[in-house]
């Protein structure tokens, strides 16, 4: 690598490898299994056995960890774009894939019952109608 080759990332990874759910946007192929090795606030780079090319938008599921987040831990679901692949060197083929979000989404804490039992207030969702 140039000693002159800047760093292209805006956001600092988190070097993290937990298992995840992988899903072709809008497809009836069922989910894929894979391994996330670092999280960033704009992507993420995890090994897979599925074949996904660049440009494919894909969903991802995984449990975010408490070291990144410092909240307890919950199911994100990730929406976003695959920007790279490469193979990667192992005993069974796997696939490296960059992915960058477009957006996400954090599912409810799942709190104890008692913690549940000491909230006053209703939580209010709304919703928006086209």
């Amino acid at each position: 690598m140039s000693p002159y080759r800047r760093e292209r990332r805006l956001a600092g990874r988190h070097w993290v490898k937990t298992p995840l759910r992988i899903r072709l946007w809008k497809s009836q192929i069922p989910d894929a299994a894979g391994e996330s090795l670092n999280v960033s606030p704009r992507g993420m780079y995890f090994s897979t056995e599925a074949t996904l090319r660049e440009g494919e938008t894909v969903e991802v599921f995984f449990d975010m960890p408490r070291e990144i987040t410092g909240e307890p831990e919950r199911e994100w679901r990730c929406t976003g774009h695959v920007v790279r692949t490469e193979t990667i060197a192992t005993t069974v083929r796997k696939l490296g894939v960059g992915m960058q979000f477009d957006c996400y989404e954090v599912s409810r804490s799942k709190a104890p019952e008692e913690e549940l039992s000491r909230r006053r207030k209703p939580v209010r969702m709304m919703s928006l109608v086209l």
